[in-house]
């Protein structure tokens, strides 16, 4: 690891009491030392920069203006807390983000105390704050909820949620909206920020609760017309009518990497009586490191990279990443079936869909942090006969599965859902790892669920979704690269609910669904070594299973393991269900089943994961033994 740099101030500043304790005018220099922590930080580890680099200064001002940890300070999202971690008492731990044993690229209950609530999906700070403010309030007791919320994350529903049950927080709630992508504002300079300090001052929040007093005195229909028209000037002045609308005080919108500005207006707002309260502040995602400002989507997430430089380190050539053997693999469909229409939820790049909408711009759909919408909105154009495909991460899809249940499945309409990151996803630990997905789609009647062994599978698995219209189907695959197989030049058609043999054996059978393909055959390798005839068949498919081929493994070898890159619920289950419904295991239980621990599992690389999990070869070899020398023993006694 790097040695961390010298920075006087932030030296000091080690957590917030200490950093209330400079004087306004060091927080400009602080802020540059903690933007230079971060950059240096995160060329060491990787991670998301661009977000973090954009609200320093709004970190620096919020932990310096208001009471944390008894204020609850909420980043939705959590992609930008790294600054808030350093000022934390996070600091000496700031080079292990991402890594094994290390701090989490998110805000983390179980981290600090300073992380009140934890985040790494969207749009959830809102509501979350609305809970602590009102349990504040409703037990007597001082502290605020103070949600920072990006532009972005305002694409999902369940933010106006919260704030259109907001009001009854007070001014216990304090939203801060962090324009830093959409522009949805005008220019920010000067005049906004004396606007803005102007309308947050108890000077004219007092007056404006005077007159609401004064007004409501007089008629009701008085009354709502001078509240209205005030409200409607106000909003023409500093653009704020909508969030007045939802029962916001609205503030803003103002400069956020100007700490003469934002202090004032901060303090403003937490002595004021006036709730709740929305400030509307305006950031500039990789502020301060010219490579991230002039490349805000490309230094959104990062491996390691030169500070000096802004060079990336480079990952040596390998197989194509299977998002891209995905999209590539649709956009080529797509050019003979006009049907074929694709859906992201704010994530084309990371899905592959960018490769499709460069190709079918008309037929591609960002729908924003909207998953809900995005199944429903699939839904109904399967039922006017396109051939919609879903592409969304697989912890993303959990977002929505009432949509799945009641607007797919129930309906039977055939929706492709392309379901990526399915497995564990590593530095990103437990909040995004694709776990459940085997077993909260399989479980649904109508659903056919596949799982690709390898990027030449997946290609198939494309084709034969967009094929099928019989009812929903999808296909899952994990992050990263393939293992190196060539593709096909044509894709098959594959045969509903058959598996393949991959191996022939007669001792052990290894039944594999998904990318554990790989780790299988090694595991294979080293019980033929051992003198083990084992077979390895890629099941394909956990929905419908090939029912025919589980009974000749189980009735011909004398175990057979299971493997699976989910939670319990999924292939095993499904393979035990019917071997017992079948009869298959009266003679003795002759079937293990490997899949993902009943635990989240922290951030690590992928193949640490893995084989804490018991799912790499070693843990397939030793289950296989295991069950091998149970099942002797007992053939033993049952002699004796």
């Amino acid at each position: 690891m790097s040695k961390r740099p010298s920075l006087p101030l932030l030296d000091s500043a080690a957590t917030p009491d200490a950093l209330r304790s400079l004087k306004k005018e060091q927080l400009r220099q602080l802020s540059d030392e903690l933007r230079t922590e971060v950059i240096d930080a995160v060329g060491t580890t990787g991670g998301h920069l661009g977000s973090g680099l954009g609200v320093v200064e709004l970190t620096v001002a919020l932990h310096y203006v208001f009471n944390t940890p008894e204020d609850r300070l909420i980043w939705d999202v959590g992609h930008q807390c790294y600054p808030h971690k350093i000022l934390t008492g996070r600091r000496d731990r700031i080079r292990t983000l991402r890594q094994g044993g290390g701090l989490s690229g998110f805000t983390k209950r179980s981290e600090s105390e300073y992380d009140p609530f934890g985040a790494a999906h969207s749009s959830t700070s809102i509501s979350a704050a609305l809970g602590f403010a009102v349990a504040n309030k409703l037990k007597n007791q001082p502290g605020r909820g103070i949600a920072v919320i990006g532009d972005g994350a305002m694409s999902a529903g369940m933010a106006y949620e919260a704030m259109n049950n907001a009001e009854q927080a007070g001014n216990r709630l304090v939203v801060i909206l962090n324009d830093n992508d959409m522009s949805i504002a005008p220019p920010v300079g000067g005049l906004s920020g004396y606007l803005a300090r102007m309308v947050s001052s108890s000077e004219y929040m007092g007056l404006r609760s005077l007159a609401s007093k004064v007004t409501k005195k007089l008629s009701r229909r008085i009354h709502k017309a001078v509240d209205k028209a005030e409200s409607h000037t106000r909003g023409m002045v500093t653009g704020g009518t909508f969030f007045e609308e939802l029962g916001f005080y609205y503030v803003g919108p103002i400069d956020g990497h100007n700490l003469d500005h934002l202090i004032p207006v901060l303090e403003n707002v937490r002595d004021s009586e006036q709730g709740p309260v929305l400030i509307h502040v305006v950031t500039t995602k990789g502020k301060g490191y010219a490579p991230a400002e002039e490349s805000a989507d490309k230094y959104h997430g990062v491996p390691k990279f030169d500070v000096v430089t802004g060079e990336k380190a480079k990952s040596a050539a390998g197989p194509p990443a299977y998002q891209n053997v995905f999209g590539d693999t649709l956009a080529k469909l797509a050019e003979t079936d006009d049907r074929i229409c694709a859906i992201t939820a704010a994530m084309p790049s990371g899905t592959g869909v960018d490769r499709f909408a460069k190709a079918h711009p008309t037929r591609s759909f960002d729908v924003g942090i909207a998953e809900q919408h995005g199944v429903t909105f699939a839904a109904g154009l399967a039922a006017q006969g396109m051939r919609p495909f879903a592409a969304i991460y697989s912890t993303f899809l959990q977002r929505a599965y009432d949509q799945v249940v009641h607007d797919v499945a129930i309906q039977n309409l055939p929706v492709r859902f392309a379901i990526d990151r399915a497995g564990l996803v590593g530095a990103d630990g437990a909040t995004h790892a694709g776990s459940f997905d085997i077993t909260y789609l399989a479980t649904l009647p109508n659903f056919v669920v596949m799982a690709a062994g390898d990027e030449a599978e997946l290609v198939h698995m494309t084709y034969t979704a967009a094929q099928y219209d019989d009812g929903p189907i999808a296909f899952r695959y994990p992050r990263g690269n393939g293992v190196g197989v060539p593709l096909p030049a044509v894709p098959e058609k594959l045969e509903i609910g058959k598996g393949r043999m991959v191996r022939e054996g007669s001792k052990i059978a290894i039944l594999s669904l998904g990318a554990r393909l790989s780790e299988a055959l090694k595991a294979a390798d080293v019980l033929e070594a051992k003198g083990l005839s084992t077979s390895v068949a890629d099941m394909r498919f956990a929905k419908p299973l090939d029912e025919a081929l589980i009974e000749r493994l189980v009735r011909s070898h004398d175990v057979v393991v299971t493997v699976e890159e989910g939670a319990v619920g999924g292939l095993g289950a499904h393979v035990l269900t019917f071997a017992s419904d079948a009869g298959l295991t009266d003679g003795g239980l002759k079937i293990r089943t490997l899949r993902l621990p009943d635990a989240f599992q922290d951030q690590n690389s992928p193949e640490k994961q893995y084989a804490e999990a018991g799912l790499d070869a070693d843990g397939i070899v030793e289950t296989a033994l295991k069950a091998l020398r149970h099942n002797s023993a007992g053939v033993e006694e049952a002699r004796a």
